[in-house]
């Protein structure tokens, strides 16, 4: 990751107050990007729309999409929980693409990153519907990352877990002894991944040196997940 100079590239990044997105904002801005935040929750149908004509011409799409993630036995989630899981993270990324892919795909030149979950790669009991969610970001990663190749536009994802961040590992939860055991535990690095360490490699992914990734997952995770 020798490379990751962003410099005259203007990039989008969604839902830029919660999960990844203020170090992305901060790691891609110091790698000279110009960065367009958008804190919209884009829960609205033409909110993604709105959202990435108002940024204007952009070079890379970031998308950064959250919510806390329920933990409901399988037997037990609700319509409601499902159905308002599906609509925080499945639908906006499709309006975000569908969006955002006609200019890139006219100039021939763009990138997507998506900062998806490990949870859709190993299961995690009581997370049926969040992961569930996440595994359809992933497969629709890989899918329109191989249809767009051809156009010159690449489209990844990070799949992560354990890394630093205020969305789901808060500062009480690092700080609860049970939970620096369950790091030890499961966790072959033993710590959580940092936040900078997670949003270099995003920068990596996003610059020029990387235009040889198309509809690839990448698991972020110390080890969790094990292949």
């Amino acid at each position: 990751m020798s490379n990751q100079n962003l410099h005259g590239k203007r990039v989008l990044i969604t839902q830029a107050d919660m999960f990844m997105g203020p170090v992305l904002c901060e790691v891609f801005a110091a790698h000279g990007a110009t960065v367009v935040a958008s804190e919209d929750p884009l829960l609205d149908v033409e909110a993604p729309a709105a959202v990435v004509a108002a940024a204007g011409e952009i070079d890379v799409l970031l998308a950064n999409l959250a919510i806390s993630a329920p933990t409901t036995a399988a037997t037990e989630v609700s319509e409601a929980e499902w159905n308002d899981t599906f609509a925080a993270l499945v639908h906006p990324l499709a309006r975000l693409f569908r969006a955002a892919l006609p200019a890139m795909i006219e100039r021939r030149a763009g990138k997507i990153l998506v900062m998806g979950s490990a949870s859709a790669l190993r299961g995690i009991r009581r997370a049926s519907t969040y992961s569930a969610a996440r595994g359809a970001q992933l497969a629709y990663v890989q899918s329109v990352g191989i249809e767009v190749a051809p156009h010159n536009i690449q489209v990844n994802a990070i799949a992560q877990n354990f890394v630093d961040n205020p969305t789901y590992f808060p500062p009480e939860v690092q700080a609860n002894p049970r939970f620096q055991e369950r790091l030890k535990r499961e966790v072959p690095l033993g710590r959580l991944v940092g936040a900078h360490e997670d949003a270099a490699f995003a920068a990596y992914l996003c610059s020029d040196a990387a235009d040889c990734f198309v509809g690839q997952v990448f698991p972020m995770c110390g080890g969790w997940v094990p292949r």
